[in-house]
């Protein structure tokens, strides 16, 4: 997840200029990599004189995304227009978006998304598992196009760049063209630290206090190569939503000497968890991911599951001691 040598195909390039209107939608519970890769490719698509409707089903919990909520709708007010489109972004399938399609579905359809889970379907699709952002499959499809980002896009970018990456700690040595792409949206106007403000500043006292409760409550399994913790319904009582603070938390916790992954479980409300997994390197947490039914990247995943938190976390525990137990019968071989 670490590099982007694919280039936009000409049927994305030719998608994106065959249109009056253009829907952008994303997934539910957006990123800043979701976030910003809309606003980026609407402004841009407005640049070349294409109306465009911002779509998210939200909710904008997250602080660093919070001010933009006001520019989406949650679908669409009004039929769709004549000679128009659908995109989704930072997702490749229609279930991801929720009701922000809702009677879209028969337009003519592009997905630009990173991730390697998804769907087929689609006029046109840009779906690089290797790329650290869809916010950089965004800039490429500027670029190819012959422009460059506006300093409004160029923020939006390396924000969405910054989110997925976790400000570059998440890249390797292979990521030299991703640094490249950083030094032109620099060129551009974008700030780094400007970047990093936005993503790290503004948090809630009440986000420092739940994450006490989080790390103090974290279990070591399989010998401390699993860290799990766990939040309920009465922490979103005490503390709310705007108090999750999940990547300092994952950042804290995948510091910690011998671990291979953690797991991060929320009793969103009666009946329904939502789980989130980092792996240091050897485990595909997509892979556990997917066989809840959720999905994401090797190294960073997540799922929605139905189910009561105690037994969320005996059906996670399990699936990570099958994880470990071939690990452990790979290396003895």
């Amino acid at each position: 997840m670490t590099h982007v040598s694919h280039s936009p195909p000409r049927e994305l390039l030719d998608f994106l200029n065959d249109y009056s209107t253009y829907y952008v939608v994303g997934h539910k519970e957006p990123d800043g990599d979701c976030v910003g890769s809309q606003l980026a490719l609407a402004s841009w698509l407005g640049r070349r004189g294409k109306q465009t409707v911002l779509l998210s089903a939200g909710p904008f919990t997250r602080t660093e995304i919070a001010s933009y909520a006001g520019r989406f709708l949650p679908k669409a007010a009004l039929p769709p227009e004549d000679n128009a489109a659908l995109v989704v972004l930072d997702c490749s399938s229609l279930s991801r978006v929720g009701d922000a399609a809702e009677g879209l579905d028969q337009l003519p359809l592009a997905f630009i998304d990173h991730h390697a889970s998804g769907e087929s379907a689609g006029e046109a699709r840009y779906v690089v598992p290797a790329a650290p952002s869809v916010t950089c499959l965004v800039q490429k499809v500027i670029e190819a196009s012959g422009d460059v980002p506006s300093d409004d896009e160029a923020e939006l970018l390396l924000f969405g760049l910054c989110t997925d990456t976790g400000f570059f700690r998440h890249l390797d040595e292979r990521s030299s063209a991703v640094f490249s792409m950083v030094s032109r949206l620099v060129d551009a106007g974008a700030s780094p630290k400007k970047a990093f403000g936005m993503m790290n500043g503004g948090k809630p006292f009440a986000s420092r206090k739940l994450m006490g409760e989080l790390l103090s409550r974290t279990e070591q399994l399989f010998g401390g190569r699993l860290l799990l913790t766990w939040m309920d319904t009465a922490d979103h009582d005490r503390y709310g939503l705007v108090g999750r603070d999940s990547d300092m938390l994952y950042q804290l916790l995948m510091t910690v000497e011998g671990i291979e992954a953690v797991v991060v479980i929320r009793q969103e409300k009666p009946g329904e968890c939502t789980v989130g997994f980092r792996s240091r390197e050897r485990i595909d947490v997509a892979a556990i991911a997917a066989s809840f039914g959720g999905g994401g990247h090797r190294l960073a995943a997540g799922l929605h599951i139905r189910d009561e938190l105690p037994s969320v976390r005996e059906r996670v525990v399990s699936a990570f001691q099958a994880v470990f137990a071939a690990m452990d019968l790979a290396d003895a071989q």
